[in-house]
């Protein structure tokens, strides 16, 4: 099955995945299909269109006809995330404990982190006999792209962040009987992050001097830095690594009536052990007090994080109203507990880089469609759906994620373009309420304060054909 996938056509899928952007609650990305893309993904362990039903309900690939079926589809996402400043402020400690709002404010411009991507996904699915089939796909389930302009007044606790996942999930399924199918599979997935933060070049230079009690040494930094929060000669810091760990996904797919079907879908935690390592790009004005003191703070080093991503459920029913219409539902429980912190540690000495309280919350995903078949050969397509956040506070969203709860209005259709090759279009646009974030970086005491004012865009198309 793999070899009806070129191995152009493999690298071109996996190099788009590596830009992916979050559109989903958390970081997780919704888009998997471009036939549920049209439906806001309702129905999700029920919906048997495509080779996709690999991915969202392996139970469902002995629904599809004999044969081979592939699908591919591509998702182009544009979010948008401004962020309006309501006093954002360096640490008090910094200016001696003066409050004062001129001593403590924070310099810089609003700035939108929304960064458009592509995201692919493929999948392959053969019959092996009346009863057994297999699949094999290959998708992007989790990502993050939030990058900002470097002179954006939170640059102290995000300037640019990137989660990029690739996950090959070969499954089979089994036909029980005339109402019951079972599926099974496993998933290899590659996970890479990127995180770059700015450093207050100023602020270094005075803790530089504090921790040797150098007033000599402080005289220096006045004179060389003189100003807090100066984008002009901040220095910066990029945490990267990567990663592979396994998973496992089962589901299970019922014919209750003729009219109507449910479905319930599992995919386990992947716990990632990430190894990389984090870099300094030290400002001029700032290296020769590094270099004159001999810390080593600021070294390239080794660094070791662990990335926990979540376990998710899906249950899903359609019903045939009659021969035209049919309508689906599901709900999806995502375990987004499972992201307490983001902690990234040294190798050499175990010393923090960074430690970042997330306590995420598990979260429920709802959501309705409703297809109708116009004519033998379109169909059109409609859903809704509400996306809750698991960010359970203001004071812990981040600006690497400035998620809130999201409601999802779609629409799609699929046009068959001869017997065995058709094809699926769909257009989502998320809505979400302004977003507080009164947020405290742990590592440096600045305070990102504000709104975030948020949507997303989405168009999809995908390709199927079978033979």
């Amino acid at each position: 099955m793999v070899n009806t996938i070129t191995k152009s056509a493999l690298a071109t899928l996996i190099s788009a995945a590596l830009s992916t952007t979050v559109q989903a609650a958390g970081f997780a990305l919704a888009n998997q299909s471009g036939s549920g893309a049209g439906n806001a993904y309702s129905g999700s362990a029920v919906a048997v269109d495509d080779a996709s039903v690999v991915w969202f309900n392996p139970a469902g690939m002995t629904a599809l006809a004999a044969g081979t079926h592939t699908s591919a589809a591509g998702h182009l996402i544009a979010p948008k995330a401004d962020f309006t400043d309501k006093a954002s402020r360096v640490n008090p400690a910094l200016t001696g404990g003066n409050l004062d709002v001129a001593a403590t404010t924070l310099t810089g411009t609003n700035a939108d982190g929304g960064n458009p991507a592509l995201v692919p996904n493929a999948y392959v699915v053969r019959s092996y006999g009346d009863k057994l089939s297999a699949g094999i796909g290959v998708n992007a389930p989790f990502g993050l792209g939030t990058e900002y302009d470097e002179d954006w007044i939170g640059r102290y606790n995000a300037l640019e962040s990137s989660i990029q996942t690739v996950n090959v999930n070969p499954a089979i399924a089994y036909q029980v009987n005339d109402k019951l199918s079972v599926g099974a599979g496993v998933s290899a997935q590659y996970l890479h992050v990127e995180l770059q933060t700015a450093i207050d070049s100023a602020a270094a230079c005075r803790s530089i001097a504090s921790a040797a009690n150098s007033g000599a040494l402080l005289t220096q930094c006045l004179a060389r830095l003189p100003a807090l929060s100066n984008a002009a000669t901040d220095s910066k810091a990029t945490i990267s690594g990567d990663d592979i760990s396994f998973g496992v996904n089962a589901g299970v797919l019922y014919q209750a009536t003729p009219a109507t079907r449910v479905g319930a879908s599992y995919r386990s935690a992947l716990d990632h052990e990430l190894e990389g390592e984090v870099e300094y790009d030290i400002d001029p004005s700032l290296q020769p007090i590094v270099t004159a003191t001999g810390i080593t703070r600021f070294n390239t080093a080794d660094a070791t994080a662990e990335a926990n991503l979540p376990a998710s459920l899906s249950v899903s029913a359609a019903h045939k109203v009659n021969a035209r219409l049919e309508v689906m539902g599901d709900v999806t429980r995502t375990n987004w507990s499972s992201f307490e912190s983001l902690t990234v540690k040294k190798v050499a000495d175990g010393s923090l880089v960074t430690d970042t309280r997330q306590d995420w919350e598990d979260v429920n995903r709802y959501a309705l469609e409703a297809n109708y078949q116009y004519n033998d050969r379109l169909k059109v397509r409609g859903g809704v759906a509400f996306d809750e956040t698991p960010v359970p506070s203001p004071q812990l969203r981040t600006p690497r994620t400035p998620d809130t709860d999201r409601t999802w209005v779609s629409a799609g259709a699929n046009y068959k373009l001869k017997k065995n090759m058709d094809v699926d279009v769909g257009y989502t646009h998320i809505f979400m309420d302004e977003t507080p974030i009164d947020n405290v970086n742990p590592d440096n005491g600045y305070a990102i304060r504000g709104l975030y004012d948020s949507s997303v865009d989405i168009v999809s198309a995908q390709l199927n054909w079978s033979f």
